[in-house]
């Protein structure tokens, strides 16, 4: 079974079996996204454009149909985007978005975080009540150019995470994103200019030198975490082979924005994952993670230690 949105239906669990005792007549879209936006910074303006563009984002997410696919409303993949105003005048805005989604695991009720990563090179403009119109094939604006970005990046990984390249479709719709955003020279998007920006984001899991971190994705979720209910030994030994991509990524490029990316959504999940495992497998996870995150030696240790943090 290779098609990952019947691997996500699979993995729903008990919320797919009461789903299927109460059926739902409309399909929904991909995102079950909680948007929130922190502007505590911006003393002496007018709210109310933060609560206009709240609304509008959150609209935008949660209404949009990125792809062709046909989810159930259980199905949906959940996200969220905290944006954070740092500056706000004549109309432009700039800031921090966190961006996160996580999915089930089989037969289990943990779910793991596929992305957490924080763009800081946010800056569009915005007026209040203004609409947000979604395109494929053009780039309305700035903004909606960002949330197309992490959108089909979300839907990418997901579908990754279920089955070999799962999420092709996402990442061809992630490049021709950046090729217009690259065109209109807005910031946030130029190839070489940030090892952090959008470009790179998507360079890293499309580059021939590193485009088999997506090979990992599939071998760390659906062949790791998806069998550790039926076999944590088994589960955990396919998690253990899969890190060995991120070696192959710092010898290419050590300074690669996905290497951060993983830690920060899966150093504290590697930390539980081998509480229980042999003296042997554990140092050899810490002998690949040492030299990767040599700043990040206290939470490796627990894994060498085997002890929860």
């Amino acid at each position: 079974m290779n098609n990952p949105l019947s691997i996500r239906n699979l993995l729903s669990g008990l919320i797919l079996s009461l789903a299927a005792l109460f059926p739902c007549r409309a399909a929904a879209q991909e995102l079950n996204c909680q948007v929130e936006i922190n502007s505590d910074q911006m003393q002496g303006t007018n709210k109310s454009v933060f609560e206009s563009l709240q609304q509008a984002v959150n609209d935008y997410l949660n209404t949009t149909h990125f792809t062709n696919m046909q989810f159930n409303a259980n199905e949906r993949i959940d996200c969220r985007f905290f944006l954070t105003v740092k500056e706000y005048a004549d109309n432009v805005l700039k800031g921090d978005l966190q961006i996160q989604s996580s999915r089930p695991t089989y037969n289990a009720s943990y779910t793991t975080t596929l992305l957490n990563f924080k763009d800081t090179r946010i800056e569009f403009q915005y007026q209040e009540g203004e609409p947000l119109v979604f395109s494929t094939t053009s780039m309305e604006s700035q903004l909606t150019a960002i949330l197309n970005f992490y959108a089909y990046l979300i839907i990418a990984l997901d579908g990754d995470s279920m089955a070999p390249r799962g999420g092709e479709e996402q990442w061809e719709q992630l490049k021709m994103i950046v090729q217009f955003a690259q065109s209109a020279g807005e910031p946030g998007w130029k190839a070489f200019e940030d090892k952090r920006n959008r470009s790179a984001v998507l360079g890293a899991f499309t580059d021939p030198a590193t485009n088999a971190v997506r090979d990992m994705l599939y071998k760390y979720h659906r062949q790791g975490l998806d069998e550790m209910a039926l076999s944590p030994d088994k589960g955990r030994a396919q998690i253990t082979e899969s890190l060995s991509t991120l070696q192959k990524v710092y010898d290419h490029d050590p300074m690669s924005v996905f290497l951060a990316m993983f830690m920060d959504s899966k150093l504290d999940e590697l930390v539980n994952i081998y509480t229980k495992a042999s003296q042997t497998e554990r140092d050899k996870v810490v002998e690949i993670l040492q030299p990767l995150y040599p700043t990040e030696m206290k939470r490796i240790n627990f894994i060498k230690q085997g002890v929860n943090k």
